[in-house]
């Protein structure tokens, strides 16, 4: 997914030139992985460009600064006013994707990262589907990739941590390599945990079910939370139940969520078509109304969304 550069990029309060932003190659994060970052998008509505769920993923990042112990110099409110800012200076009036980043920059080495002066990053993009429109429209491929998710002894995974995501570079890179769209990440226990960077779906017996993050070590997905709130609006029983991988292969439908990838349906796990092979049709509902919530033409999903 290459990136379409725009006109600016707020970086600690200002916005510099595109070009400009840049950081030094001794950077504490670059060399450690020391760092917390969101995925957010903003969508064409009717009224104007609107950032879906902006408040709790600045909630989120702030969180995961917490966990890592690094201090954010910004707060919520600054945060979400910056980000406002950035899709209006860059006249993103299609929508966007958007990447805040809290990272340690130039000024000392080693693992100890108090000391690293603290840097606050938001970029904003025009960004296509993530899996591709075909994925989005007929479902992508998945294969269970040996590298497990991590373990919450070994990285604090209720945190969107730069480093961790080398464990998901990982497992999309075997799965691209071997033909498929995207990983699907086992936990220590060998049950369901998560996407390279996604939250999972099946779909049994008219029940949706999705890993509980708790219990399974996956990222609390902002947009599997707004996917259980619309189901359950939709008249649909949802559940937190742990998954094994034939519970993936004997699904009636399936489907991943994130801000990134948005809704998309499952095709097959490991050359196992699920259901019929074409997207279901609890599926479709779901995704149809996310899209619907996203886009502004929904008065109940209204509170989602900020107007840039």
């Amino acid at each position: 997914m290459p990136i379409t550069p725009t006109k600016k990029i707020w970086m600690d309060g200002e916005f510099v030139d595109w070009e400009n932003a840049t950081t030094h190659v001794l950077s504490h994060t670059l060399h450690y992985g020391m760092g917390a970052f969101e995925g957010v998008r903003a969508y064409k509505t009717p009224t104007g460009p609107a950032i879906f769920r902006l408040r709790e993923h600045m909630e989120r990042l702030a969180r995961s600064c917490k966990v890592l112990m690094i201090d954010l110099p910004y707060t919520v409110d600054e945060l979400c006013a910056a980000a406002l800012e950035t899709v209006r200076v860059n006249e993103l009036s299609e929508g966007c994707y958007m990447r805040p980043l809290v990272y340690l920059g130039y000024g000392e080495m080693g693992i100890y990262h108090r000391n690293s002066k603290v840097q606050t990053v938001i970029a904003a993009w025009p960004w296509g589907a993530y899996l591709g429109d075909h994925g989005l429209e007929n479902g992508v491929r998945m294969m269970i990739s040996s590298w497990t998710r991590h373990a919450a002894t070994s990285m604090p995974t209720a945190s969107k941590t730069v480093g961790g995501y080398v464990n998901s570079s990982l497992a999309k890179d075997e799965a691209l390599r071997a033909g498929y769209d995207e990983a699907i990440m086992l936990g220590q226990d060998g049950r369901i945990s998560e996407c390279t960077g996604e939250n999972l779906f099946i779909v049994r017996d008219g029940l949706l079910i999705t890993p509980p993050p708790s219990e399974a070590g996956a990222l609390r997905g902002i947009t599997q939370a707004s996917v259980v709130t619309i189901a359950r609006d939709l008249g649909y029983d949802v559940s937190f139940e742990v998954l094994r991988r034939d519970d993936l292969y004997l699904a009636d439908e399936a489907f991943l969520t994130g801000t990134a990838a948005e809704v998309v349906p499952l095709h097959s796990v490991d050359d196992r078509i699920v259901g019929s092979g074409t997207p279901g049709p609890i599926t479709k509902n779901v995704q149809s109304t996310y899209f619907s919530a996203v886009r502004g033409e929904l008065p109940q999903y209204e509170s989602w969304l900020s107007r840039a």
